[in-house]
């Protein structure tokens, strides 16, 4: 690895220590010296804090003594893993403070896909700073695959969950549940779950399963990050569900109109909606288009009968077979965890 890549590197680490849900993606920043040394560090601890770069710029400053808003001195380097942002939001553009802070050179991995946000790194050239980019670009862009489609899309990102039995059951006939997955693979659930915007379910799910869907450590305590709990559907609800409780802020829609909840959810500040059940509401933003992703919980079991995991998805013949590839399979004590994305079809694809 060249300087620039190893301080991308350290970059990319510091990203991961601010949150994961939230309206702002996850990045990090380090400054090197005119020698190449890291001479500070930061990293956008969530909405309406500073962001990377500016916190980066605000130890440095406090390490060389000098007052909020001077100007370096010559040959300081910025390395940051997304392009610097050139709006105004709840916090003042990088770009800028980059450019009042004089520093002389931006190196960044991945670029700003925002309509609002984006063209940080041309400001920058305008204003006489060298610019590099595309620095470890692919890790750069994995870190916030999320966000960035997210923001493309103009609506949360989805991920349909569900844990089932080899023979896709997601209960017995009886309607039993409880456990079809282990310990392990519920611990990992509940981890996930701390990570996320806002995790939706039915009206059928809470009127016959009374989900609490809250995020949850092995002992049971709450997590410090509980997502927004969404119920969708047209069912008279009981006030005195458990989703309701106020361990965590809920959110109704009475509607079908999925592709509108998603929008909706974005423009509230959410970017990562889990959809947990049950079948038909899953099986619904499959039907719609709007999976990005599956998370499966498949245990070493066998059920039979009718509750399936998954229910129809409107197709008739396997031509029209939805595609999806495998992108992570983790082995939870005796469960198995599969990731999966839609396949992209393109022209010629039978």
């Amino acid at each position: 690895m060249n300087q620039f890549e190893t301080a991308m590197s350290a970059a990319l680490e510091l990203a991961t220590r601010g949150p994961e849900f939230g309206g702002n993606p996850q990045v990090g920043a380090v400054i090197l010296d005119p020698a190449g040394e890291v001479a500070a560090e930061g990293w956008h601890e969530g909405a309406g804090t500073d962001h990377a770069e500016v916190m980066a710029l605000r130890n440095l400053r406090a390490k060389l003594s000098l007052d909020s808003g001077d100007r370096l001195p010559a040959g300081y380097t910025a390395v940051v893993t997304l392009e610097p942002c050139n709006h105004t939001g709840k916090t003042g553009p990088c770009a800028d403070a980059l450019i009042a802070a004089g520093i002389e050179r931006v190196v960044f991995g991945a670029s700003d896909p925002g309509a609002v946000s984006g063209g940080g790194a041309e400001k920058l050239a305008t204003a006489g700073i060298q610019v590099i980019e595309g620095i470890l670009e692919e890790e750069a862009n994995d870190l916030i695959r999320i966000w960035r489609k997210s923001t493309e899309l103009q609506r949360v990102f989805v991920t349909v969950k569900w844990a089932s039995t080899l023979d896709g059951r997601a209960a017995a006939n009886d309607g039993t549940s409880k456990w079809i997955s282990g310990e392990e693979a519920r611990f990992d659930v509940h981890m996930r779950r701390s990570k996320i915007d806002a995790i939706a379910v039915g009206t059928n799910t809470v009127v016959i399963d009374d989900p609490e869907l809250t995020a949850r450590t092995p002992d049971g305590t709450l997590y410090e990050h509980q997502p927004l709990r969404v119920i969708i559907g047209m069912r008279n609800l009981d006030g005195g569900k458990r989703v309701f409780s106020n361990t965590a802020d809920a959110l109704r829609f009475e509607t079908h109109d999925l592709e509108q909840v998603t929008r909706d959810l974005y423009r509230l500040g959410h970017r990562h909606l889990w959809v947990e059940g049950g079948a038909e509401l899953a099986s619904a933003f499959i039907r719609a288009g709007l999976a990005d992703q599956l998370l499966v919980y498949l245990t070493p079991t066998l059920l039979g009968g009718s509750r399936l995991a998954i229910k129809d998805l409107g197709i008739e013949t396997i031509s029209d077979i939805s595609r999806w590839q495998f992108d992570e399979v983790e082995l939870l004590g005796e469960d198995l965890l599969i990731s999966a994305s839609p396949v992209t079809q393109t022209e010629g694809d039978n």
